[in-house]
């Protein structure tokens, strides 16, 4: 102890100026929005670039595990190539397409960009991702976000060569899903509580709707239709409402989460036009 009051009377002085300059920087950022924007825009880009040297060791003890994951993905790809099935042998005469591969090429919806996950979180109410890619690399703000197990999220903020990801489990995150069985929609949201449980709303009680369904997100979602998003594991009846409260399980491991996509839906910018003149004529 006499040791720490020798230090502080003999630096007395520097440490003084570096509290003082501490506090003047603080009441700067604080009270200054061009100055707490510029702090905040540095901070950001440290931050990244800390994570990214952080994931990368990271990732080098996560090999095996992702590797699984790309040969999965792989293979389910691969189960849906055309060349992979025979016709019947019933045919009586064969037609060649005249169509192009190529020319089909307009009616493509989704268009899919592969990224790295450079630093995640699972223990905060809203809870983000952020990917190494951003607007330099195709990327724009309100993408959707999936991993080869399942649904992520939705990018909210985009820089040069990252973005973030507003994390499935987030407080405000809502998401239109459907019963894989049946076909009923609702929507899946998260409580802040569990990250693993997830919380879905509106499905009436007129479904038949059993432990172990499966969950994909809907033809109104962000999000491509038929991603899985989670496995119901509780079924709750609340008296007085005509509607389930279903507990999932999601499909994504938001506990290990390295390889992503981004998926960018090319027909949104016609069907935003659209909807927006419609209203206008409202």
């Amino acid at each position: 102890m006499r040791n720490v009051f020798l230090f502080v009377r003999r630096y007395f002085n520097f440490l003084f100026f570096i509290i003082m300059q501490a506090v003047a920087l603080y009441m700067l950022f604080q009270y200054n929005r061009f100055h707490e924007a510029a702090f905040m825009g540095v901070a950001g880009e440290v931050t990244g670039k800390i994570s990214k040297q952080y994931n990368t060791i990271e990732y080098y003890f996560q090999l095996k595990k992702t590797n699984e994951l790309l040969i999965e993905e792989n293979q389910k790809l691969r189960n849906l190539l055309k060349n992979d099935f025979l016709p019947a042998d019933t045919a009586t005469e064969f037609v060649v397409d005249s169509i192009k591969v190529d020319s089909l090429e307009q009616y493509r919806r989704y268009l899919y960009f592969p990224a790295k996950v450079i630093n995640n979180s699972v223990t905060s109410q809203t809870n983000y991702l952020t990917i190494s890619r951003g607007f330099n690399q195709g990327l724009s703000k309100d993408m959707a976000v999936v991993s080869p197990s399942g649904i992520i999220g939705t990018i909210v903020n985009v820089s040069a060569n990252m973005a973030t990801v507003m994390s499935l489990l987030h407080r405000q995150s809502r998401v239109s899903a459907s019963l894989l069985k049946t076909g009923e929609t609702g929507s899946v949201e998260w409580d802040g509580n569990d990250p693993q449980l997830l919380t879905f709303r509106n499905i009436p009680k007129s479904a038949p709707v059993q432990k172990g369904d499966t969950v994909i997100t809907g033809r109104y979602s962000a999000f491509p239709p038929g991603q899985p998003v989670g496995v119901i594991v509780d079924v709750e009846s609340q008296e007085g409402s005509n509607f389930y409260v279903l507990k999932l399980k999601p499909s994504t491991n938001f506990f290990n989460v390295q390889f992503v996509y981004a998926v960018k839906n090319l027909q949104k910018e016609e069907q935003d036009a659209l909807e927006k003149a419609t209203h206008k004529q409202e």
